[in-house]
């Protein structure tokens, strides 16, 4: 009996140990990202970009891998529900830890707080508020003071319910009480023809889909989320005194909350090293994307401030109870 309890108790010392000798061979296989958003997205290409010199750097494969649908709960939730081996990664937009999980609650089961661990902030994508060149408005207050003198008549174009340009038009409401109508398009080209086109008066955009025509006149930003080495002109809210930013579209990379502490001392300081990188800052300019980053701590803080704002103005829009 006591050399049976003696073997029990080494076979679960040894059980217990496994994560750890396997975490300190890490990595020793081929390391996932997950993508929550369709080939192409912004944020896909910038994933790629980082894949590659992630790999370089850990001298492993990592593999991109789309994952999009249910507003990026899909991909997401995948991640949160792999193993904690540090295998399975994540780079994923704000609104998939964020805006998702306020406006549906269902399709988002996940805590981003509890069940992701966040590894690096990673860039970010100014949004813009514009209107047409030739628009009569020359800044956000003369059009916030015609939107208040004609209710309804200021129609502002989104990428979609829930997007974060659409959060962008309900912050300029709730900030300023324009009363701006949101209308939605599936991405950014439609939102772009019907500006242009005359069908809506406003537009909240990404600094990339926005920044050709703000170039070359057809379009005059208003308003950005946050300065764009690009725009410098253009200011953001709180420049014109308001207390709180527009929501621009920021990304992050996370684990599944739980992966051993001797395998987060190697992917951190590797996706620091690649977010600083000059070389990914210069890949990610033409997107429209700036290169910023910040540790752990500073995206959850982003992520539990950015909720409870957004979830204030959901519900003064009407949007959640």
């Amino acid at each position: 009996m006591r050399s049976a309890l003696a073997l029990l108790v080494v076979a679960l010392t040894l059980l217990g140990a496994t994560p750890r000798v396997a975490a300190q061979g890490y990595p020793s296989g081929t390391i996932t990202l997950v993508i929550p958003l369709s080939p192409g997205d912004g944020a896909d290409v910038a994933g790629r970009a980082m894949a590659e010199e992630l790999a370089k750097l850990l001298k492993v494969a990592v593999v991109p891998v789309n994952r999009p649908g249910a507003g990026m709960a899909i991909g997401t939730d995948s991640v949160v529900k792999a193993k904690k081996d540090g295998y399975t990664i994540l780079i994923a937009p704000n609104a998939a830890v964020v805006s998702a999980r306020i406006l549906n609650p269902d399709l988002v089961t996940y805590d981003p707080v509890k069940d992701l661990a966040p590894l690096a902030f990673a860039a970010r994508t100014p949004v813009i508020l514009t209107v047409k060149g030739d628009a009569p408005w020359k800044n956000l207050s003369a059009m916030v003071e015609f939107a208040k003198k004609n209710p309804g008549k200021v129609r502002a174009a989104t990428v979609g319910t829930g997007s974060v340009g659409h959060f962008s038009v309900e912050m300029v409401n709730s900030l300023t009480g324009a009363g701006l109508t949101p209308i939605p398009f599936r991405g950014g080209g439609p939102a772009i023809t019907a500006l242009l086109g005359g069908h809506v008066e406003v537009a909240a955009l990404s600094v990339g889909a926005a920044s050709g025509h703000l170039k070359s006149g057809a379009m005059r930003g208003l308003v950005v989320s946050n300065k764009s080495p690009a725009f410098p002109e253009i200011p953001t809210m709180t420049e014109l005194g308001y207390r709180h930013n527009l929501p621009g579209i920021w990304f992050a990379f996370y684990a599944p909350a739980g992966v051993p502490a001797e395998v987060m001392k190697v992917l951190l300081p590797a996706i620091e090293k690649v977010v600083k990188d000059p070389a990914i800052a210069a890949r990610l300019a033409p997107l429209g994307m700036v290169q910023e980053y910040a540790p752990p701590e500073k995206v959850l803080a982003e992520i539990r401030e950015e909720h409870r704002v957004l979830e204030e103005v959901a519900k003064k829009a009407g949007l959640i109870k």
